[in-house]
């Protein structure tokens, strides 16, 4: 087992400031997934919904039994 590696002692300022930055970092990597996933929403959707399509009757499809429902997969 190797020994603990000792922690630079560092300033309030400094903590903030590091702590910023990863903020911001996740934040921005938050953002970009978003973006990413809203622009193939519905590929994602029909990917989720394959199966049930797949064991509906033909000339058949999907009714929402309440009103948030319709915001789940645009």
């Amino acid at each position: 087992m190797e020994p603990m590696e000792e922690f630079e002692k560092q300033s309030l300022t400094t903590h903030l400031a590091e702590l910023r930055s990863c903020l911001l970092i996740s934040l921005v990597a938050v953002g970009v997934g978003f973006s990413i996933s809203y622009y193939f929403v519905q590929d994602i959707g029909y990917w989720f919904f394959k199966p049930l399509f797949e064991a509906l009757p033909k000339e058949s499809s999907l009714i929402f039994t309440s009103y948030q429902e319709a915001f789940f997969f645009i």
